[in-house]
């Protein structure tokens, strides 16, 4: 249901709050926060070839307001065909002014802008030249027997490799010795060394570039890859940035960084210098192995670990800590997508000011009538622990806003409900992030047929789809929710270290970028990913914690990850690892020490790398030897000054020995999260069930429970027995529970119990098209509801837009305690008005809304105005093969990434197709 603009619904008493005046009245019943532009959900904005100009901007930020939205994020890519001279220049003084123009506009509407650090992605661009782009280790074999001369030059090979360095050149003999042999390398490429015996093995190793050109990058923006590993780089890509902005913030909130796609990207001309200093030993004695086939011996894997290790140190440090330090100089944070990274996913997550995951593809989720048709969607499910890399690194690092790209192919191109977004957007929320940004919208010009210029992988949010007049029920919900997701603190019990040196131990391959796309690779099979799925089920509350993080971490009764993080972990939960640094377990048993609770599910087996092996294994095993674990009631327990160290492969087990509960609530099928304020706690209760959910459900937090219903607004003190709460969720439905001591002002909530026989709609019903295309439809005269793609008129089948339902129906009496409107089917939303009364936007599953307020006794009217998707007007387009896609490099293209052809689709229903039902509650 609809929340209008800035005011709030609280049991029939309605709170302006959009004056400052007006907030100083409020009373303190008041529970819903005032909602801010970083409630609300931002968006992805695409400036098609930059063709903007001050007008257009004008409007679509009107327009984006108007309907909920908080902010844009500015990533200009690629322009449209035929519109070449409306570019402009990416970082250009006309780009620098619309640029200015569009923060200002912004500003006076309450709005906020992000920018991507570049165009397209990744990061790259025409100030990149072949020495600052992205490198790799090109590994070339020559073989010599004794006494011969090589009679070729050591140069590259590759093509287009005009700026290869040669960096290392070793010979290997047949009965293993190793011999440098870079100091024999002459300028001309020439190896003056000859063997005395034997035949022996050379690499040379070269530092080659990829040659990987920017993504999708904007007019201004096309240039080489950078390479993020080396600092100078980095410096001078952003040297153009400094420039374009004389060295002065720009009003930017924050500057943003797509996923890690830097393939092949395994080097940086510096890498043999810092692996000495990081690992202790020469990697260019190693060239052998890193040029190596093998994928499964233990020294290479553990050469290959060191090797990550070292390129998770340069990321981390000259990329991800360098470039956030810039944008802080011009008074600007970070937005990063560290996933798809060659390191620590939670260090990088937690080098800048929002990490923000983001969710490719779609869920499954059992709720009742919810479409999900195999042909419209990839097959990529989002997985909610994944999310949980960026959100950990917000809650330990005590970062308020978490952000996520949102709905990147969520379904085929125009196809995509509000009903599809909202199970997947909670499913978010469930994992802890709390700012929303859609993928999204692309700038279009007013002049520009529709359906206007549009961007693939995009569920179009922009006021050319027919679903925009109505958007503002989703992005209100949305902002609701993110009022609360984003207050107080994460409230969770458990902080679950990440094995990292486990993934990097492998012998196969070179980098390990960590993509969200290869989950089944690197996280799926490891009992870290099963025991926080299982977690999960059972109720529990956890984050995750690197190497570094516990490094930093302290004691205070709790576990404290930083001063202004989460609320203190009870326990840190090690699962069972092969690999742990001889400092991690050092650190881990200190924090016992200082009065943590420690509960390993397994010792760890070995130390990480290959330097100094046996030395770093004999310290190893000595630690673990001190830990002489006494067995009680089947937990092996050891106490070490003011903590305790639990070792039980029953993890359940062992967190109910001390007093580690988990919320039970999850056996009634419910999805939660915790957030901590300084006056209670909330509960975000989600039910993805196929059931209707109507019980008493116990909480581990006690108190007064107060009921807020995100879509209706609707507030109420809950019923408790027993010392549990009565919660009524439908299939779908979501709602929070506040716990306080007290609260003033508020009435019990209204619990829907006794229900009378449905009242069915029979009367006739008027429709009448008020807008979209491509012709607007006559009206009609509807005994029954049916779609408006199966009536006579043959214009409805292509008809995307807004058609509006009249009818009337007789209540004998008003007596029942609260009417239930149920609209059933519709397709795809419905905003609501009664006796003349806007009741509000029905965007999702279970389209039903409480009605009782709006009811007389005798005759009532209604009217229902339904926006359906745009399926069927592109479907006609193409069928006409009227031209509207055309487009600079990858034009535009389906869900498989194949030309997009609409033509053969199946007509989608459209309307409201019911029936219409009113039940009375006693």
């Amino acid at each position: 249901m609809q929340i209008h603009k800035y005011f709030t619904v609280l049991l029939g008493c309605t709170l302006f709050l959009g004056t400052a005046n007006a907030q100083k009245t409020l009373k303190k019943s008041v529970t819903w926060p005032v909602i801010e532009k970083e409630m609300k959900p931002w968006t992805r904005w695409w400036w098609m070839g930059n063709a903007v100009d001050q007008q257009n901007l004008s409007i679509v930020l009107q327009k984006y307001k108007d309907a909920g939205l908080g902010g844009v994020e500015i990533t200009p890519i690629y322009g449209a065909k035929g519109y070449e001279k409306q570019y402009l220049q990416f970082l250009s003084p006309e780009w620098m002014n619309a640029l200015h123009y569009t923060v200002n506009k912004a500003n006076a509407l309450g709005l906020g802008v992000d920018m991507n650090t570049g165009t397209g992605w990744p990061f790259g661009g025409p100030q990149i030249k072949p020495e600052n782009a992205a490198t790799k280790l090109v590994i070339q074999q020559y073989v010599l027997k004794a006494g011969e001369k090589l009679s070729e030059a050591i140069k590259i090979k590759e093509a287009k490799q005009d700026f290869a360095l040669l960096q290392a050149v070793t010979a290997y003999s047949e009965n293993g010795e190793v011999r440098d042999l870079f100091s024999k390398v002459q300028p001309d490429g020439k190896l003056s060394w000859s063997p005395d015996r034997g035949t022996w093995n050379i690499y040379a190793a070269f530092s080659g570039k990829t040659r990987q050109m920017v993504k999708r990058a904007a007019p201004g923006g096309e240039g080489f890859t950078l390479d993020h590993l080396d600092k100078n780089s980095v410096n001078v890509y952003l040297k153009r940035f400094t420039d374009a902005f004389n060295n002065k913030p720009q009003g930017i909130r924050s500057f943003f960084n797509d996923s890690y796609e830097v393939y092949g990207a395994t080097w940086t001309p510096t890498f043999f210098q810092e692996f000495r200093r990081n690992r202790g030993y020469d990697l260019a004695g190693y060239l052998k192995d890193l040029a190596s086939k093998d994928s499964t011996g233990e020294n290479l894997a553990r050469l290959k670990s060191d090797y990550r290790e070292t390129m998770d140190e340069l990321l981390l440090h000259n990329f991800t800590q360098n470039w956030t330090a810039w944008a802080h100089g011009l008074q600007a944070k970070t937005k990063n997508q560290s996933h798809g990274s060659p390191g620590n996913l939670l260090d990088l997550y937690g080098a800048v000011d929002i990490p923000e995951t983001e969710i490719f593809g779609s869920s499954y989720f059992p709720i009742a009538g919810l479409r999900r048709d195999p042909g419209d969607v990839r097959n990529v499910d989002p997985d909610p622990i994944m999310s949980k890399f960026a959100s950990s690194a917000g809650h330990t690092g005590g970062k308020k806003l978490i952000s996520s790209e949102t709905f990147t192919w969520l379904t085929e191109h125009f196809k995509t409900s509000f009903s599809q977004c909202k199970p997947e957007v909670e499913q978010l929320f469930l994992s802890g992030i709390n700012h929303v940004f859609y993928h999204g919208t692309t700038n279009s010009p007013a002049n520009v047929p529709w359906p206007g210029w549009l961007f693939y992988a995009s569920v179009e949010m922009n006021p050319n789809n027919s679903l925009w007049p109505q958007a503002q029920g989703l992005n209100n919900y949305i902002a609701r929710c993110q009022s609360i997701l984003q207050a107080g603190q994460a409230d969770n019990e458990i902080l679950i270290y990440w094995p990292v040196y486990d993934v990097w131990n492998k012998a196969k391959g070179l980098d390990m970028a960590l993509k969200v796309h290869d989950v089944d690779e690197w996280l799926y099979p490891t009992p870290f990913y099963k025991i926080a799925k299982e977690l999960s089920k059972s109720g529990y509350a956890y984050d995750f914690a690197s190497d570094r993080l516990l490094k930093k971490s302290t004691v205070n009764g709790r576990l404290i990850s930083t001063s202004n993080a989460a609320a203190p972990y009870q326990v840190l939960l090690v699962p069972q690892c092969e690999m742990m640094s001889v400092e991690t377990l050092n650190n881990i048993i200190q924090l016992a020490n200082n009065g943590a609770k420690v509960i390993f599910q397994a010792l760890p087996q070995d130390v990480p790398g290959l330097n100094n092996l046996s030395v770093r294994r004999s310290q190893f095993k000595s630690i673990l030897a001190k830990l002489v674990f006494t067995d009680k009631n089947g937990i092996k327990t050891f106490k070490t000054g003011k903590g305790e160290i639990i070792l039980a492969s029953d993890v359940q087990k062992g967190l109910q020995s001390i007093g580690v509960n988990r919320e039970t609530l999850t056996d009634t099928g419910l999805q939660f999260i915790r957030r901590k304020t300084t006056t209670g706690k909330y509960y975000y209760l989600v039910n993805h069930t196929a059931n209707d959910i109507d019980t008493y459900v116990p909480l581990n937090e006690t108190g007064v429970a107060l009921i807020l219903d995100p879509q209706s607004t609707a507030t109420g003190l809950a019923a408790v027995e027993n010392g549990k709460v009565r919660v009524q969720l439908k299939s779908g439905e979501a709602l929070f529970l506040q716990l306080a001591a007290n609260f003033t002002g508020n009435k019990p909530w209204l619990y829907l119990n006794k229900a009378a026989d449905p009242m069915v709609i029979t009367k006739p019903w008027n429709l009448h098209f008020t807008a979209g295309g491509p012709e607007i439809p006559a009206d009609q005269q509807l005994s029954q509801l049916v779609s408006w793609t199966a009536l006579s008129d043959p214009k409805l089948q292509a008809f995307s837009g807004t058609g509006v339902y009249s009818s009337s129906f007789d209540l004998k009496e008003k007596t029942a305690k609260e009417y239930l409107l149920n609209l059933n089917q519709v397709d795809e939303s419905a905003r609501v008005w009664i006796n003349g009364q806007e009741v509000g936007i029905l965007w999702s599953i279970p389209f039903q809304t409480r009605i009782g307020k709006y009811l007389k006794p005798g005759n009532n009217t209604i009217k229902i105005e339904v926006v359906n998707l745009m399926a069927n007007r592109i479907r006609d387009m193409d069928i006409k093969k009227i031209q509207w896609r055309n487009y600079h490099e990858i034009n535009f293209v389906n869900i498989n990434y194949k030309d997009f052809d609409a033509a053969n689709w199946a007509v989608m229903p459209s309307g409201l197709i019911g029936p219409v039902t009113i039940t009375a509650y006693y």
